[in-house]
């Protein structure tokens, strides 16, 4: 079983608006969620689908160091969260000389890939059977 994370911190994206993104992808196939990123309409999508590539890339690389065959197609996306990033404070100027804070916040985004394994499904099947 192979399992590579990728991350991706200060991303100048709101988590609100990642999180939108991050919920298409859930669960699904990596190739499948590769595609649905590429035509998805949001902003937040090219930094993801990038994330999503680079998740592959290190599954790949993890796979050649401990010699295990990898199938790109098996990978799915086991975890996939958006967290708060810094917030950047800037001010505008506002009438009768005020000034009004704009909050630009940023995302911290984790994309969390894996193989299925069927050593894991088979003790579970083995404690029914033992009931």
């Amino acid at each position: 079983m192979v399992e590579s994370i990728a991350r991706v911190r200060h991303i100048r994206v709101t988590p609100q608006k990642a999180r939108r993104v991050v919920a298409l992808i859930k669960g699904k196939q990596a190739e499948e969620a590769l595609a649905i990123l590429k035509f998805a309409p949001q902003s937040a999508s090219e930094p993801i689908y990038k994330l999503v590539a680079s998740a592959v890339a290190n599954a790949r690389v993890k796979a050649d160091k401990e010699n295990e065959f990898l199938d790109e197609q098996d990978l799915f996306i086991k975890n996939a969260f958006v967290d708060e990033g810094t917030t950047l404070k800037r001010f505008r100027p506002r009438a009768q000389g005020r000034a009004f804070q704009i909050k630009k916040r940023t995302s911290h985004i984790t994309v969390v890939l894996s193989t299925p394994d069927v050593a894991e499904s088979a003790p579970a099947s083995s404690k029914k059977a033992s009931k």
